[in-house]
């Protein structure tokens, strides 16, 4: 008597892969689709940021604002062309107008890629869009209350520290009476009269009411160096710091994605400690905007860290990974 072999059971799946399938036709409408919405999003932020780029600008110049308040320097920026002023207001408006629509677009883009990936695909990549947008605000924070404060106050303290030369003594004409003293008070009066001059403590700043106006009188210190800081030159080297540390803070899903890819793994990382630090110290002297001390350490010890972090978090991924395996492969009940 034989038996007859049972059929080999198949092998059942959670999802159907034609499901997932999607046509040129498809693919071309949805991304048609996905490029409307991303630019009408982008479109309401850019008015919205045009409506209150005033307070923007206010914004990305207050650490500025504050350095020269502190060195006793006019806290004015100045226009070289008739016309920096408003390509500023421009540059600035749509810069924040594509941060602000940032996440809808990326949104937009996620939902055109996803349409064609699995499941598990979907999931693998949502779990660490979180951390990407904390990891990219992280890094533009960092730079607005920690690098840029540290970076304007070296500048204005090592440009105020040079002295003016000397040809062997400077005369001192001893007066009984002041010729001019301008009050100083902590604010502007309330009347002013016409052709009144005072300082204002404050603001440390120098006014003058001339034809119902008040006006300024700039000033600068008494050393060699007067700085004078250009608006556009300003907002170019902030932007520049914040798009600089937003990419760089991205370093631990880096290293996640190449030990997940399988290109470099975890032990190869943790070997190669000493030699990726000194690439990181020549990287970040390069990219580095501003001068080679503050900006170059300023970027530098944070990737350190990130770099470890990035170490852990491989790690952390390659349990997780490894106890959905071990779970997969346990028989159903």
């Amino acid at each position: 008597m034989t038996t007859v072999d049972a059929p080999p059971q198949e092998v059942k799946q959670d999802f159907d892969p034609d499901d997932f399938r999607m046509t040129i036709g498809e693919h071309l409408e949805e991304l048609r689709k996905r490029l409307i919405y991303g630019l009408v999003g982008l479109a309401v932020a850019l008015i919205g940021c045009m409506a209150y780029c005033e307070k923007m600008l206010a914004i990305l110049c207050w650490p500025l604002f504050r350095g020269l308040q502190k060195h006793d320097i006019n806290s004015q920026l100045v226009t070289n062309g008739l016309t920096e002023g408003f390509m500023t207001y421009l540059q600035v408006s749509i810069i924040c107008g594509l941060i602000i629509a940032g996440p809808w677009i990326v949104y937009q883009l996620w939902l055109f890629v996803a349409a064609g990936l699995y499941p598990k695909e979907r999931k693998t990549i949502t779990k660490y869009i979180p951390l990407s947008i904390a990891l990219l605000l992280a890094g533009v924070l960092f730079v607005y209350f920690l690098v840029l404060p540290l970076t304007v106050d070296f500048f204005l303290t090592f440009t105020s520290g040079i002295p003016m030369p000397s040809r062997g003594g400077e005369a001192v004409i001893v007066e009984t009476r002041v010729p001019v003293a301008f009050p100083t008070l902590q604010g502007d009066p309330s009347n002013p009269p016409e052709g009144g001059m005072w300082f204002n403590a404050l603001q440390n700043r120098l006014k003058i009411r001339i034809h119902g106006q008040t006006r300024l009188i700039t000033f600068g210190p008494e050393n060699l160096l007067n700085p004078q800081i250009t608006l556009d030159e300003y907002i170019s080297f902030v932007l520049t710091f914040m798009l600089v540390f937003a990419v760089a803070f991205q370093l631990p899903l880096v290293l996640l994605a190449l030990v997940r890819i399988g290109i470099v793994d975890i032990d190869f990382l943790r070997k190669q400690r000493k030699i990726v630090y000194f690439v990181m110290a020549i990287v970040a002297a390069v990219i580095a905007p501003g001068d080679v001390v503050t900006s170059m350490l300023a970027l530098l010890i944070p990737l350190l860290f990130l770099y470890e972090f990035g170490i852990w978090l491989a790690q952390w991924g390659d349990k997780q990974r490894r106890a959905e395996q071990e779970q997969a492969e346990l028989p159903a009940d």
